[in-house]
């Protein structure tokens, strides 16, 4: 190697070094949005979007640019699951913004190629669709609790929370969304001790598999309910004959 290129390794060494690492997605712009706007309710839906109001934001678009542009590969397992459950939730509005307005989630696609199949974002030169972050980044993470957190835009789906997700506070904010999806008894958990039955949502049914290593669907269930409800699913209802919810796949929309 000869003097000069020997100076100028060392400097373009010095010259990274010296560089900012790439800042993250803004959480704190994200808290600010979701609170401006969605919006708490009674009803089954639970959290509503103002997707009209988003579609006129430029600090969403600007958020939206920050999530296409960052690296998750270089995060650790608890940032790249906040990452991508954030992803998840931002291109999800982003996908509905885009076809604005619609009825359902489901009208973007079609039989043959279905919403979840679409490409919503590059990230790190990979195009992604939801159903790629969902089936082949998120529950290969083996975090089922990711069920209580990705939202759809529908009715059924759990509550979109109106905070970002973050590496530090994951696992209590998945509890958290955990909690709140199954206080619903109209598409979370609805307990009939004397039938002996239990219906939960269809979320459930489709993903089953994913809750087997903490011993299945009720036994996850009574982790996150109120006791006594929790003792009895533990107890005399571990063996409750389970039904499931009908899925309303209407928009999740403020309007």
């Amino acid at each position: 190697m000869s003097h000069r290129t020997a100076l100028s390794t060392a400097a373009l060494l010095v010259l990274l070094a010296a560089a900012p690492a790439q800042a993250e997605p803004d959480l704190d712009l994200f808290d600010r949005l979701l609170e401006t706007h969605t919006r708490e309710v009674t009803d089954v839906v639970g959290t509503r979007v103002d997707y009209e109001a988003i579609a006129r934001s430029a600090e969403w678009k600007e958020l939206s640019r920050q999530f296409r542009a960052e690296q998750p590969s270089r995060f650790d397992r608890e940032r790249q699951l906040a990452f991508w459950i954030n992803a998840y939730n931002v291109f999800t509005i982003d996908l509905i913004v885009e076809h604005y307005p619609v009825e359902s989630i489901r009208d973007i696609g079609s039989f043959l190629f279905p919403v979840w199949n679409e490409g919503v974002a590059t990230i790190e030169g990979r195009e992604v669709s939801l159903g790629d972050i969902e089936h082949e980044i998120l529950r290969k993470m083996d975090e089922p609790r990711i069920h209580a957190a990705i939202v759809c835009a529908s009715t059924s789906c759990p509550p979109l929370m109106r905070t970002a997700f973050r590496a530090d506070r994951l696992d209590e904010q998945l509890d958290a969304a955990m909690r709140r999806w199954l206080a619903s008894p109209e598409k979370g958990v609805s307990i009939d001790r004397r039938a002996k039955t239990v219906v939960v949502s269809a979320i459930f049914d489709w993903f089953e598999e994913d809750f087997e290593a903490g011993g299945g669907v009720l036994a996850t269930i009574a982790r996150h309910v109120p006791e006594p409800d929790g003792a009895w699913l533990r107890g005399p209802g571990r063996n409750a004959r389970v039904g499931h919810f009908d899925y309303d796949w209407t928009l999740n929309d403020a309007r």
